[in-house]
């Protein structure tokens, strides 16, 4: 069980940094070694900082900005009626990442998936971990059809992940990044309600809670 201490003890749950993240947690749904945990107002900090990363800014299109800019983009976040958010927890309760369906359309049966990786935590398997379990939600949950992403062309990490998930890459939105005076070209990809059905995986509510 992840635990949800209140205070600074020596088994409370710690940001990436170390720092002691005072937010009890309560997880919505588990994953490979992840768990998933509804966004709060008081993770504005923790957004700001994963966000202010310089990589950030090229692979999701983020830029550094103040708390109060940051606490009112969760605000809105929240108030969102056509968008998921959650944190992205370790089974020792840290979080390290933001995961979110946004412009969902129930009616359509569509919505775009989004992810934010604290950058000490890249490349060990949780973003894999904790797309599936968005696209858990998506398609087991939630009657979708199609959930989309996007990046730009030249993030390897970001595709290959993608990848591993079973999103299939199906074009290309030419120039539509623009990262430090340069232009990038932007991969869409897609991931349908059959080729979930089809994937040789154990689904995100067959994992027991990480420990």
């Amino acid at each position: 069980m992840i635990p949800t201490p209140t205070g600074h003890g020596h088994d409370a749950p710690r940001d990436a940094d170390g720092e002691p993240h005072d937010a009890a947690r309560v997880p919505c749904r588990h994953g490979r070694n992840i768990s998933l945990a509804p966004l709060e107002l008081e993770d504005a900090e923790l957004l700001r900082r994963w966000r202010s990363d310089p990589a950030a800014a090229l692979e999701v299109g983020a830029w550094p900005s103040s708390l109060h800019m940051m606490s009112e983009r969760v605000e809105r976040y929240l108030a969102d009626d056509d968008r998921d958010d959650f944190l992205v927890l370790l089974p020792d309760g840290t979080p390290v990442g933001h995961a979110a369906l946004v412009e969902e359309n129930l009616s359509d049966g569509t919505a775009e998936a989004y992810l934010l990786l604290d950058a000490a935590h890249r490349g060990r398997g949780v973003g894999a971990s904790a797309l599936d379990a968005l696209v858990d939600l998506a398609f087991g949950d939630l009657p979708l059809h199609r959930v989309e992403a996007l990046t730009h062309t030249g993030n390897r990490p970001a595709l290959s992940v993608m990848g591993r998930s079973g999103f299939v890459r199906e074009g290309v939105r030419r120039s539509a990044c623009l990262h430090r005076g340069r232009r990038y070209d932007q991969a869409v990809l897609s991931l349908l309600r059959p080729e979930w059905e089809a994937l040789a995986r154990p689904r995100s509510w067959e994992h027991p809670p990480p420990s």
